[in-house]
């Protein structure tokens, strides 16, 4: 808690620039010669300034040191302040002028000999400019709070923030800065003695002729150690001493009236979706930085890019508490960071530290002014504790039911809403919340002790330290209630995702998968547990999550899940629309990759009409339409779209109006009738916007796009396609968005415009690969051969559209045996039947081979695929060869 440094003051009691000096460049790790060089001054210069020989520096050199100790805001303007601050009873030089207010929060004060500042020197924060700029900034504004609190855990921070805070404003305080470290066993003579000493008095009174009405700051490290003294003595100063201000440091608030309290958080870390193999990137975060910056002082090597990921998973598992990241990185002069998370990644708990640091030179104490031990021998070695002891501490001080209450709100592995916490908490005989419980009195607590977080002002805004969480989460289980707990979270999780997954198919979706992928690791959580414990609740949670999963990319993991909790004998007497649902969601996740579910989705339609459910049954003509198309069932598809259009006519669905529309206009492209396919998409655009649904917008969009491409208006299709892609990403549907994609590239590659087609291919493989999961291939430039695309091997609908692009590249280079060998690849690999008549269109136009005007026959006739007017002629020349023509 408290900085290591040496805390000798100069003359005026104010910390001077050796003691500055040497405390930064120990916290950031560097020799006297390392930072010399970093700053491009002589190695005797620093040496000459930490030893006090040299009176005044040059302020440009200090500027140099500043910089190259990384030092800002408030910690910079006390450190240029140090340097040319005059010693007591000297006035002012008078070609210095007062800091601006840009360079501190401190307001403009007369002139004169520097205020009395009997506190240890500030450290550098990382992280925390804001807090002191804010902290400041209230200690030095009228009217404003005479006692402000920083309290939070152990290891914190809040002892170093307040030195910075008080340093910062101490400009505003012409009657002093001191402080007081509170010892064990303090009675409330011990506490009041050492406050009046500090300040410069032995009594009440005297102390208030002292200050003569001037303004000081006294502040108070670890209060927590004797709260009832703390209280009575700032109880008694405050009332005596109008022009006095406090600031303290504690596990807890003090508890006066007009006591402004700041909760301390931990460190801002890296999301799991950082980009962590940019070192700069993950280096902004403060957690990160604070890491580094310690790593430092016990190993040369910066982490390594094989250890960068290990990194950000390390702060984000020590919650950014500062004293277990302190901790953690000290363990890197034996272990490299991998091995740091598999050894300590699950034990965060027992990382060892001080359990209550000694008292420290720089702070004056109670033991001091009243002669005797306050309680604890403070020159003894510090007991040895662990993370655990420091967070259980805050954990008595609180009452039963609200240890009951953290408890329930652990089993949340991320952030949470406060309608989260009301059913969490909600009464045992009421797990539904129909009795509404407020929670803000126990998160307000929560919040007083610094156990819990508020970040931002969106519904997920409540999170709970990691450390806290763990150590709940252990008290849970002592108490045999963890099982109970989990299954109470899942079905929260559950109630959470179902009424969010009505919106996954309106106009709401982009809101709806942002909800869903702020909440994803409870719902990985719960489906887990629930599984186990309580298969009907998972069951019901995963038959909401078919949408979600089908957005990001996670239809193999969904589908798994679904199987398994439909196969569970313990959900076999469930709702039968459950049942329905959770069917349909393993064929809706298997449309992309493959036909083996055509049974599973008639199953799903049977039970919806038998149930009567006309959402349902929409839902499964529409899934069961998409997989007929892989499996060639064209004619079939047809058939249940025109059946879903006629029953959401019936029923005046214009949602699903549109998606049958939508799925007619491509049987038009099939046979050929590019108009056709045109007014059924214009009408899907207009019954989309009627009805808010920017997806289905966007699939018409790709859809015209396509049509554009087919009638060879290749500049339209790649500008409606590149609108298309855009907003696709934006609505994170990835699937569909490499499908425009390959429009896009192929309308480029047939206008010849190669370095954009080219271009095109390269985001595709990118895609495939992070679908599929695999470092993204180096392909060489052309000519390429087929056998040097490994894209070829992964399978996927990403394979034929690669290859039909890099057929039209070769055969508008005239590289016809190349173009033949990608149009095979093509038809081989297609996916869609109409890319498969396309790339035989490609391979005997490039081959002149009767044989594959047999096989285009067969795949016309198969699939019911009418040649358009240009591909005719692409073939006529051969087909009258052969003294036939291909079907149309």
């Amino acid at each position: 808690m408290t900085p290591d440094h040496d805390g000798s003051r100069g003359p005026s009691g104010r910390t001077g620039l050796s003691e500055l000096l040497r405390a930064h460049r120990l916290a950031a790790g560097l020799t006297q010669a390392e930072l010399a060089a970093r700053a491009g001054v002589g190695v005797r210069t620093v040496r000459d300034l930490e030893r006090a020989r040299s009176v005044r520096p040059q302020r440009t050199t200090v500027g140099l040191l500043a910089e190259a100790l990384q030092l800002t805001g408030a910690t910079r303007a006390a450190f240029m302040a140090a340097a040319r601050g005059p010693a007591r009873g000297e006035p002012a030089p008078p070609d210095e002028p007062p800091a601006s207010p840009s360079e501190t929060p401190s307001p403009a004060r007369p002139a004169g000999p520097d205020p009395p500042v009997a506190l240890p020197p500030p450290v550098a924060l990382i992280g925390r400019d804001r807090d002191v700029t804010e902290l400041a900034g209230m200690l030095t504004t009228e009217p404003g709070p005479r006692l402000v609190s920083l309290v939070g855990l152990t290891g914190v921070g809040k002892t170093a923030l307040a030195l910075s805070v008080a340093h910062a404003a101490a400009g505003a305080y012409p009657g002093g800065v001191a402080g007081v470290l509170i010892g064990e066993g303090s009675d409330g003579p011990d506490v009041l003695a050492a406050s009046m000493g500090v300040l410069g008095a032995a009594r009440l009174p005297e102390l208030a002729a002292h200050l003569s009405g001037r303004p000081a700051l006294l502040v108070m490290d670890a209060v927590e150690r004797a709260p009832g003294p703390v209280a009575e003595t700032l109880h008694r100063l405050v009332g005596v001493l109008p022009s006095l201000r406090v600031l303290v440091t504690g596990r807890h608030p003090v508890g006066l009236p007009g006591e402004r309290v700041w909760p301390v958080s931990p460190l801002d870390v890296p999301p799991p979706d950082a980009d962590e193999a940019d070192p700069s990137a993950l280096g902004s975060w403060p957690a990160v930085a604070l890491f580094t910056a310690r790593l430092a002082q016990v190993r040369r090597e910066p982490p390594t890019s094989d250890e960068l990921p290990a990194l950000a998973a390390l702060v984000r598992r020590l919650g950014g508490l500062p004293l277990a990241i302190e901790l953690m990185a000290a363990r890197g002069r034996l272990l490299n960071l991998t091995e740091l998370l598999d050894r300590y990644g699950d034990r965060v708990l027992d990382l060892a530290t001080p359990a209550d640091p000694p008292a420290h030179p720089g702070w004056d104490g109670p033991e001091a002014a009243s002669g005797r031990p306050s309680g604890v021998d403070v020159t003894r070695t510090a007991a040895v504790g662990t993370l655990r002891d420091a967070v259980a501490t805050s954990y008595r001080l609180l009452a039963p039911d609200e240890r009951a209450a953290l408890r329930r709100l652990a089993m949340f592995g991320n952030r949470w809403s406060v309608e989260q916490a009301e059913e969490m908490l909600a009464d045992e005989a009421d797990r539904d919340g129909t009795v509404a419980i407020d929670p803000l009195p126990v998160l307000h607590r929560l919040v007083e002790l610094g156990l819990l977080s508020v970040r931002g002002t969106g519904s997920f805004r409540f999170r709970l330290l990691d450390a806290v969480r763990d150590f709940a989460v252990e008290q849970a289980a002592g108490a045999g209630e963890l099982s109970c707990l989990r299954r109470r979270h899942a079905e929260v999780v559950a109630r959470l995702v179902a009424r969010t997954a009505t919106d996954l198919a309106g106009p709401r979706l982009l809101d709806a998968i942002h909800r869903l992928d702020e909440v994803s690791s409870d719902i990985s959580s719960a489906l887990s547990h629930a599984a186990a414990d309580d298969p009907l609740t998972a069951l019901g949670l995963a038959a909401s999550l078919t949408r979600w999963w089908r957005f990001r990319g996670r239809d193999v993991a969904g589908r798994q899940w679904l199987r398994r909790l439909l196969a569970d004998p313990r959900t076999a007497d469930a709702d039968p629309v459950l049942r329905a649902w959770a069917t349909l969601g393993v064929a809706r996740l298997a449309a992309e990759h493959g036909a083996d579910e055509l049974p599973t989705a008639r199953t799903a339609l049977e039970m919806f009409r038998q149930a009567g459910d006309v959402t349902g049954e929409l839902e499964a003509r529409t899934v069961l339409g998409a997989l007929l198309i892989t499996v060639g069932g064209h004619d079939e598809a047809r058939v249940q779209a025109e059946a879903a259009l006629r029953l959401a006519a019936r029923h005046g669905r214009t949602r699903d109006l549109a998606v049958a529309q939508n799925s007619l206009a491509w049987h038009e492209i099939r046979v050929g009738d590019l108009a056709a396919a045109r007014r059924r998409l214009a009408a899907v655009d207009r019954l989309a916007a009627e009805g808010g649904e920017q997806r289905l917008r966007v699939l018409a969009w790709a859809n015209r796009a396509e049509v554009a491409r087919l009638e060879g208006r290749y500049a339209d299709a790649v500008d409606q396609g590149r609108r298309a892609a855009t907003a696709l990403s934006e609505l994170g549907d990835p699937g569909h968005r490499r499908r425009v994609l390959g429009t896009v590239g192929l309308a480029l590659a047939q206008d010849g415009r190669a370095g954009e087609a080219t271009d095109v291919l390269a985001e595709l493989r990118a895609g495939a690969a992070e679908a599929v999961g695999v470092p993204v291939p180096r392909v060489p430039g052309p000519p390429r051969r087929r056998s040097d695309d490994t894209v070829l091997s992964w399978g996927g609908p990403e394979v034929g559209i690669c290859a039909l692009i890099e057929g039209n590249l070769a055969l508008h280079r005239g590289e016809r045996e190349l173009a033949a060998e990608w149009f095979a690849a093509a038809a081989d690999a297609g996916h869609d039947r109409r890319d498969v008549v396309e790339a035989l269109v490609g391979l005997a136009a490039s081959t002149g081979d009767p044989a594959v005007l047999d096989r285009l026959d067969r795949a016309c006739r198969e699939t019911g695929i009418r040649l358009l007017p240009q591909e005719s002629g692409l073939l006529y020349a051969l087909t009258a060869t052969r003294g036939g023509s291909a079907t149309r």
